[in-house]
């Protein structure tokens, strides 16, 4: 579809956060048993009918760009704000705590990947007596450069601390295996970081290394980074709703 549209699915990489959080917060309210568990409104059927929606929107916006040069990613942001505005305001009474834990778990990962990457290539250019030595205005250029994979890495960190949270402070479950073999292995939640950072970035960096097609590896990464935030935004709004 990109292809044929000749749009590049990277620049609705961010506007495509409030269909995300429709799906999320929808899947969090059923889980809470606000709204009644139905075919649309249960997997896999909520997220092929927010899929539905959220391409429909895209298209109409593409069309209103074509037309009346409504810059279309402002336009898709929009839309999917206004669909989501009635599920936000379901969330007005929640419990904070759920949220500042996942919060502040998410930042001390973050940094601490952010931390690692920097001395990773402080490290390399002092070993091989790079020219470009690395500093921290580079860095945060290297950063920008890009920003894309890092925003991906930073979901799946936002999914993993949603995981431990809910694991380690609100006696919620993990079900899946992986996680769970590692927790048994070395009796700790935690990790769930290092297990997202090692398989995500090996992931990017087989999309970036092993895909020519520009439309194609940037739909992948597309992909990658809703399937790291939209887990994550569904365990935060169903510990902020059940914890109340």
């Amino acid at each position: 579809m990109f292809k044929k549209l000749e749009f590049d699915p990277l620049s609705i990489f961010y506007s495509i956060i409030p269909f995300i959080f429709l799906g999320s917060s929808s899947r969090a309210l059923v889980d809470n048993g606000v709204y009644p568990k139905t075919v649309f409104l249960i997997t896999p059927g909520l997220y092929i009918l927010v899929g539905l929606v959220t391409i429909l929107s895209f298209l109409f916006c593409i069309y209103l760009f074509t037309k009346k040069g409504i810059d279309y990613r402002y336009s898709l942001f929009f839309i999917g704000l206004i669909l989501s505005l009635p599920n936000l305001i379901l969330f007005s009474n929640v419990n904070f705590t759920a949220i500042i834990y996942v919060i502040l778990t998410w930042i001390v990962s973050s940094l601490t990947f952010l931390g690692l990457v920097f001395l990773v290539l402080y490290i390399k250019n002092n070993i091989f007596n790079d020219i470009d030595k690395i500093n921290l205005s580079k860095f945060i250029g290297k950063m920008k450069k890009y920003k894309i994979n890092f925003s991906i890495v930073l979901a799946h960190l936002f999914d993993a601390s949603t995981t431990y949270v809910a694991v380690e402070h609100f006696n919620y479950y993990e079900q899946h295996v992986l996680p769970n073999a590692l927790n048994q292995l070395f009796d700790t939640y935690l990790t769930l970081f290092p297990m997202k950072i090692i398989v995500i970035v090996a992931v990017l960096y087989i999309i970036d290394q092993y895909f020519d097609d520009l439309t194609i590896k940037n739909l992948l990464k597309l992909t990658v980074f809703v399937l790291g935030l939209a887990p994550g935004l569904r365990n935060i709004l169903t510990m902020a709703l059940a914890t109340i």
